[in-house]
Order: structure tokens, then sequence, then C-alpha cells
């Protein structure tokens, strides 16, 4: 099984799949809107306004386990991320990234280790893995890492397929 076989779920609730995106970088973001992290959406805008021609996306996760920082309904999400920061990046449904309840999608992007050598549990908000063009995850960038930091852009610059 790979990235693209894991079913999931638009914010819409349609089915859909990383295979959508074959043959694209993307990073994958689980996202809130009543976090201090979450002027970050700005940023990942910019990211997929500056990239997205280039054969990326950024792919937004709303996730409720930390701190209940989204407890919005898919519609409350889907017109928050729209009016107050302009997103244009696809939606997923609400997702579980620890735990029990953990999201087959998110137990297999938490084996990759972080920069420090760090695997396991998304600590916050705004954690960020950058998935190739081929599926495969590459990078992992914990919450306080700035979308538009040089770190992050030179991966996905790095991973871009045209």
């Amino acid at each position: 099984m790979t990235l693209y076989d894991i079913p999931l779920r638009t914010l819409a609730g349609a089915p859909t799949s990383l295979a959508e995106y074959r043959g694209r970088a993307v990073l994958l973001v689980n996202v809130a809107s009543q976090c201090g992290l979450t002027p970050q959406y700005a940023g990942l805008e910019r990211l997929q306004k500056t990239y997205a021609d280039r054969g990326f996306t950024v792919l937004g996760v709303p996730c409720n386990q930390f701190a209940g920082q989204e407890p919005g309904s898919a519609e409350e999400i889907r017109t928050f991320c729209s009016t107050t920061y302009g997103v244009t990046f696809p939606l997923l449904e609400k997702t579980e990234v620890n735990g029990e309840g953990r999201h087959p999608l998110y137990a297999e992007l938490t084996a990759l280790a972080d920069a420090d050598g760090e695997a396991g549990d998304v600590q916050w908000n705004f954690e960020k893995f950058l998935v190739s063009p081929t599926g495969e995850p590459v990078a992992r960038l914990r919450p306080g890492t700035d979308p538009e930091s040089p770190e992050l852009v030179a991966a996905i610059e790095a991973q871009l397929p045209a």
C-alpha cells in the first residue's frame, strides 16, 4: 500500500485520495482556525499561489485534537479559510492525526522523522509533511516552522516536478 491508496474525504465529504495529486509535490498540513499559528494560513496560500503552476499543492487537514482549536463544521471551516485568508488550496475533512483514532494517512506520515531524527506523534497544529511527486514522504517540519522559511521553500523547490 502507498499513500496514494489511502482513502480520504474532501472537506465537503466527497471521496478522494492523494492519487489525485500523483505527479505533484504535496505539502500536507494539519490546520486549525483558532490557534496561535493560524496566521500560517497566509504563508501556505502564498506557497500555493507561487508554486501551483510548477506542480505543487498545499493540502490542509483540519484537526480538532489540539486544545479544541478547530471546533467548526465543514462549512464554518471553509468560510473561515476563504474569507479570512483567501485560501484556494484544497482542504480535507476534519481528521485525527494522533492517538487510537489516528487516520491511516497520518499513521504513515508520522513514521517520518524530522530534521532532528524524531518521528512519532504530531506535536501541534500546523505540522507540515512534504510528499514527493511519486508519493513518498520526504520532509517533516514541526509546527513552528514558518511556511515561507528558507528550509521549507528549499525542500519544496527540490521536489517540484516541472
